[in-house]
């Protein structure tokens, strides 16, 4: 695929992320962008974890997407009592054949809303592990693979919040982006309150795309330049989370090519066939925040997103 037609296809491509985004946003006002970041992370066939409080519209948003995208969709709500066999399935005798029987979870679908992720104890956390890396799960020494558009979308609560657990680290470094969708703007939230029956709202919500459409979107992202220069860049902002002294984790290799795979599909959603020094500053941070180990307790007090910002500051932005 030559560069022109690279060019003309990632402008058709924000057309239709921007109908997407125009139906979500009947239930979700006022939060493009947010839906935007998500369905880049859907491009880059990673996962999304949204960590805010409730009461926002994180499962609206969820379901709202999985209509926009004719995508199959399973809600997993985490509880402290959820076993991995509530998500993965588990194999029962049948007495007529004389031999165990597989019967799936809710986890065999293309969109798996894992809400309250941070309720469940951290073995039922784990089963998710395996599908979200290796898009399979293994059940008594069998392995079932999942089909290729599968995305989690996980929801957690702050950790202030009674009966939480924290995601280790190897489970939040699964998830591809961490969003907030946050309160809505005043005026927004005016809107809400004429919204007499959202329920009414999400049957208006029209399939945008099929499964083949998905798929070439997915493609597209590769086919989106990555410049010597911007990729040296990213690679100066990875090593500054490494040499920070308020950082007591940085990015790893693998948070790296996260960064330049969500900087590519996000270039996708607005249209543009290169990744620019300025789209890879507006997506750093959802893609570090949650990937950061600080410290101490002390500078544990600070924001993730704060040190980031500083340490973007500090590293020279690339001449075009």
């Amino acid at each position: 695929m030559d560069q022109y037609s690279t060019n003309q296809d990632v402008k058709q491509a924000r057309q239709i992320i921007d109908q997407i985004i125009h139906e979500v946003s009947k239930v979700i006002i006022g939060k493009s962008e947010v839906i935007r970041m998500a369905l880049a992370t859907m491009l880059a066939s990673g996962h999304v974890l949204f960590d805010d409080i409730p009461g926002v519209g994180k499962t609206t948003l969820v379901r709202a997407m999985a209509t926009a995208l004719g995508l199959d969709f399973k809600r997993i709500q985490f509880t402290p009592d959820l076993m991995p066999a509530d998500i993965l399935g588990t194999s029962v005798f049948d007495q007529g054949n004389q031999k165990f029987v597989f019967h799936r979870g809710p986890i065999f679908t293309d969109i798996v809303l894992a809400d309250e992720i941070n309720r469940a104890t951290p073995r039922t956390q784990s089963a998710l592990l395996e599908a979200m890396s290796d898009l399979s799960v293994t059940v008594d020494n069998q392995r079932f693979d999942l089909d290729s558009d599968f995305w989690v979308l996980g929801t957690q609560n702050p950790l202030s919040f009674e009966g939480t657990y924290p995601l280790p680290e190897a489970q939040l470094d699964r998830f591809l982006m961490c969003l907030r969708i946050g309160y809505p703007e005043f005026n927004d939230e005016i809107n809400l309150m004429y919204q007499s029956n959202r329920s009414n709202k999400m049957a208006q919500i029209h399939q945008v795309v099929d499964r083949k459409e998905i798929r070439y979107l997915k493609q597209l992202v590769s086919e989106v330049h990555l410049a010597k220069n911007v990729a040296s860049y990213i690679l100066n902002l990875v090593t500054a989370t490494r040499n920070d002294p308020a950082i007591k984790l940085g990015i790893s290799p693998r948070g790296t090519m996260a960064l330049v795979q969500v900087a590519k599909a996000y270039a996708v959603t607005v249209g543009e066939d290169y990744v620019s020094p300025e789209l890879v500053q507006q997506v750093l941070i959802p893609v570090f925040c949650h990937r950061l180990v600080l410290s101490d307790a002390e500078v544990s007090s600070l924001q993730p997103e704060v040190i980031l910002e500083d340490l973007v500051s500090q590293v020279a932005v690339p001449v075009r």
